[in-house]
């Protein structure tokens, strides 16, 4: 039970899917992917508890599976002492008989003593058992205590699931939420101009806050992106320029621009050491734009690669 409702859980996480028409470069804020790239701010804070209740997960289940297998050796060493049990009062009836019947008679014999030697080292060793199954039980008793999550503690596990979910679908909620700016009184193709003129001086720092807030207005978000994406590339912040990138292209991938943006895609995938997914880009530039300068640049770079 506490196994299925923790990956249940987990489940819920899932990351940004992919583009089904795009190259697999994009992959960029995918969680599955074995070393994430590209993510947000968002996505890593999911990225990061999940991995953390993906632990709890693998330790429940290995609790679980250690109770279930100490369970079958306390019912295993019962029915051994159980055994040990009946042994000792057989030996005891027969003793009682032999006391009864022959006991004088038997005293004087060979019989006698042989017979009572044997159920004293039958009981011996019986006693010898009982103490190695009493030691081993009570190691498997420690472990239970030291291992088994209590009710208590799953209640309070299940509250802090609750509360990272809660925290997720708050986060989640509040960056999809316009907060007030000082841009609000500027007509947003204005605020689209100023973004580009800060693009275009080089002053990063301002054109992204434009951008990001034409991103936040859902104006010309496409664009927006790419832009954003340029100046991350452009300061070398490449696997946070992929992500920028791949969100663009699912946004408009008709747009002029798409040539540099798959050019820069494939560079910063080079340069974050995916060279498959590069070579792919470089190929599909090839491909989709013969004869054009990216796809001369795009040769020389998987010339450079091999």
């Amino acid at each position: 039970m506490i196994r299925i409702f923790l990956v249940a859980i987990i489940a819920t996480i899932t990351p940004f899917p992919l583009l089904s028409n795009e190259p697999s470069a994009f992959g960029a804020g995918n969680l599955n992917n074995p070393k994430p790239y590209g993510l947000t701010s968002t996505e890593e804070v999911i990225l990061e508890n999940k991995q953390n209740l993906h632990k709890v997960v693998v330790n429940t289940n290995n609790q679980a599976n250690k109770v279930d297998s100490i369970r079958d050796r306390i019912d295993g060493l019962q029915g051994v002492i159980e055994g040990l049990a009946k042994k000792s009062q057989k030996n005891k009836i027969v003793l009682q008989l032999l006391s009864e019947k022959n006991l004088q008679a038997l005293k004087s014999s060979d019989e006698y003593e042989k017979r009572l030697s044997e159920m004293t080292q039958n009981n011996s060793k019986s006693i010898e058992e009982i103490k190695v199954l009493v030691s081993e039980l009570s190691s498997l008793v420690h472990t239970i205590n030291k291992t088994y999550v209590s009710k208590n503690e799953f209640n309070s596990l299940v509250e802090d699931v609750n509360k990272f979910k809660e925290l997720v679908s708050k986060e989640l909620k509040s960056s999809s939420k316009s907060s007030k700016s000082s841009l609000d009184k500027m007509d947003r193709g204005k605020v689209a101009t100023k973004a580009q003129t800060f693009y275009d001086k080089k002053l990063y720092n301002k054109s992204i806050e434009y951008y990001t807030y034409l991103i936040d207005k859902n104006y010309k978000p496409a664009r927006a992106h790419y832009m954003i994406a340029e100046m991350k590339y452009y300061r070398k912040n490449y696997a946070e320029a992929i992500a920028y990138f791949k969100k663009s292209v699912s946004l408009y991938d008709k747009a002029s621009y798409m040539p540099v943006l798959m050019l820069h895609t494939a560079v910063a995938m080079e340069k974050t050491g995916d060279k498959s997914n590069a070579k792919a880009f470089y190929n599909g530039i090839i491909s989709k734009f013969p004869g054009s300068e990216y796809a001369i640049k795009a040769k020389k770079h998987l010339s450079l690669m091999k």
